[in-house]
Parts: C-alpha cells; structure tokens; sequence
C-alpha cells in the first residue's frame, strides 16, 4: 500500500485489519531486504564485475555467505 493510502486508514474494523497487514508485510520485507543491504553497504557488491553467469553466481553467493556469518557475529556480540 502506498504511503498516502495508508495514511487515509480510518479507525473502521476494515482499516485496522489492512493496518495490520501492512505492518507483517513491512517486517517482512525488512527481514529480506536486510541481507541485500549488507552485501551492498559492508562489502561494496553494487555492480557486476565479471563476464559470464558463473563467475558473479559465484561472487554472489560468496557474499551472501559472508553475509549471513557478518551478521551472525553481530547477533552473537550482543547475547555476550
């Protein structure tokens, strides 16, 4: 939904419940979204560099596993 949309919701049983849809849609797309930013923002991926499929397959999953571990430590950091 968009912004203004969403701002319109009225306190009607039909726009809480769309409210609350919006709101498990967005904490959604923030959980898939966040690896992306990741990859982007800690380890500089915002072009492909290499000619052919296999080699930026590679590169890319590369990433998102350094990914998952950079984040993992971040979770593992804060329980200590």
């Amino acid at each position: 939904m968009r912004p203004g949309q969403r701002k319109a919701l009225t306190d009607s049983p039909d726009d809480r419940w769309a409210e609350q849809v919006e709101t498990v849609k967005a904490k959604i797309r923030a959980k898939v979204e966040h690896p992306f930013r990741v990859i982007k923002r800690q380890f500089g991926h915002v072009k492909v560099r290499y000619q052919g499929l296999a080699k930026n397959t590679a590169q890319l999953f590369t990433l998102l596993a350094l990914a998952n571990i950079w984040m993992a430590c971040k979770r593992l950091a804060n329980l200590a």
